[in-house]
């Protein structure tokens, strides 16, 4: 336990304010989005900016203390906050400045994708990136990052042009291709364990304000021949569309007669990043395939498509997922997927199958970090409940969700999807985790950068 006099130490050190167990905002400071993680750090360091950080990184190394980086705090691993060590909590450095002639975006270390897409729309810019708006822009894209964009225009962690880092030393680091370049390919894909992100600058892209969005719904016992249809659209599709497919309980969406609230169904998620009028013809077969049950898809701003899944996967929910990387949407991962969706645990789980490929498919699996650049589909059961009570319940459904995809064709794990803390690195970053060893051991030989999906130093 830390006595007085060294918080006090820290805490002079720091523009921004040191949070402990005694303080009347530690419950809602050591809060993160997913509720199964309950953890009471020692100290939360609250950065107001790299000085902060570098301070923050110092006394945990010297005193031995677990540290964990927190930037958005959606890190379904909940890798975010740690017992009894040190919290780094990014969550004031948070700022965008985007120059429109450049088509460059500047983004502190501490920033959603809300604040990110707000600041570049007012330009009619984007950045490719994830899909739900409270989202960490750091751990986003430092695991990789895909969204509704990523067809066209790649990963997030494609999209990078440098990011400004505090090394495990101390040291404020800029890591692009030009300097440290292969800290800068480790950075592409190979989440936190080189040190603490504090700024980003990525390379923007015209889109908007509005592009053609929205879900047409079928009943879950249609899922299999509306599935075939999806995937042989998706074989075809151009890169500015992108469809994701949700197997799910129905919300009491106003666009579905009432009869359907609360059954199961397969909404398909469609996006299309160019015109939004050439996106509803280009759209048309996909929609008016079968015997759908509500559609709601059509012109609307950006950001508000990337708001449109909040609340499905809003904080305060206990949450426990699977990934699988699949190189085809074949006959039987189809059946497996409505099989399984058959018997979710509760009415707030589903099975998402994000449509990737296309440009992140075009660089090679070793040109950085990242190395899942077969996938057309990654596929994700995530089980989502209220009470402790049915934790066992919901995790053994996802157990038998990852039996089931175990067989079926592609390999690997998104590393933003990875439920627990340890144990799955090597599906996360495959064939690249022998060169993230050596680099590990080059920028943080003592693993103090380790309660996230740690790669080891060698020894």
């Amino acid at each position: 336990m830390l006595d007085m006099a060294v918080k006090e130490d820290l805490g002079a050190r720091l523009r921004g304010p040191l949070i402990a167990p005694q303080d009347t905002a530690y419950d809602e400071a050591r809060a993160v989005w997913n509720a199964m993680i309950d953890k009471r750090p020692a100290l939360i360091a609250r950065c107001a900016e790299v000085a902060d950080v570098v301070a923050a990184v110092g006394f945990a190394r010297d005193k031995g203390l677990p540290l964990a980086v927190r930037g958005g705090g959606h890190n379904i691993a909940g890798t975010s906050v740690c017992d009894g060590g040190l919290v780094i909590d990014l969550s004031e450095m948070k700022g965008v400045e985007v120059d429109p002639q450049a088509r460059r975006a500047r983004v502190e270390g501490g920033a959603l994708l809300g604040d990110l897409d707000r600041a570049t729309q007012a330009h009619g810019l984007a950045v490719p990136a994830g899909v739900v708006s409270t989202t960490g822009v750091a751990g986003l894209t430092l695991g990789g990052g895909f969204g509704w964009l990523s067809r066209k225009h790649g990963l997030a962690a494609d999209n990078l042009l440098s990011v400004e880092m505090v090394t495990a030393a101390g040291e404020v680091l800029r890591a692009s291709a030009e300097e440290n370049p292969e800290l800068f390919w480790g950075l592409r894909g190979g989440s936190g364990n080189f040190g603490v992100a504090t700024a980003f600058e990525f390379r923007l892209h015209p889109l908007g304000p509005e592009v053609f969005f929205g879900p047409t719904v079928y009943r879950l016992e249609d899922a299999a021949e509306v599935l075939a249809q999806y995937r042989a659209f998706a074989v075809q599709a151009s890169r500015d569309c992108c469809v994701w497919a949700d197997l799910m309980t129905a919300p009491p969406l106003p666009f579905l007669a009432e009869a359907h609230h609360g059954t199961k169904v397969l909404a398909l998620m469609q996006f299309y990043a160019g015109d939004p009028k050439d996106g509803e013809e280009v759209l048309a077969p996909l929609r008016g395939f079968g015997r759908p049950i509500g559609d709601a898809a059509g012109p609307l701003p950006y950001t508000t498509a990337q708001s449109l899944l909040d609340e499905t996967y809003a904080k305060g929910l206990r949450n426990y997922w699977a990934s699988r990387n699949l190189s085809e949407l074949s006959d039987s991962a189809i059946d497996a997927l409505a099989t399984l969706a058959s018997g979710f645990p509760t009415p707030q789980s589903d099975i998402l199958i994000s449509q990737v490929g296309g440009a992140i498919n075009d660089i090679a699996p070793d040109a950085t970090a990242y190395p899942h650049r077969d996938a057309a589909f990654v596929a994700s059961p995530g089980a989502r409940w209220v009470e402790p009570a049915d934790d066992a319940a919901c995790m053994a459904w996802i157990g038998d969700c990852r039996e089931a995809l175990a067989a079926q064709a592609g390999g690997g794990a998104y590393v933003n999807f990875i439920a627990e803390r340890e144990g799955r690195e090597r599906e996360a970053y495959g064939a690249n985790y022998a060169r993230l060893a050596a680099l590990k051991s080059r920028y943080d030989p003592e693993n103090l950068f380790r309660l996230n999906q740690n790669v080891a130093p060698l020894p």
